[in-house]
């Protein structure tokens, strides 16, 4: 399974905007939690292990 890399997401810039609101008032780390849980909880929904790993192989680079 080939990662979607391009721009998928709809309203981008705001779903950016409510990240960066999530973590506003977080200690550095508050908001490394707030990522991992939510890195799992988005990695739950894929439930797809191949893909993950690719995603973590494109991550890294």
């Amino acid at each position: 399974m080939a990662l979607v890399t391009e721009p998928n997401l709809p309203e981008h810039d705001g779903f950016y905007a409510e990240l960066l609101a999530a973590h506003r008032g977080l200690s550095e780390q508050e908001s490394h939690a707030l990522n991992a849980r939510l890195v799992l909880i988005l990695a739950n929904h894929v439930g797809d292990l191949e893909a993950l790993r690719e995603a973590l192989a494109m991550a890294k680079t």
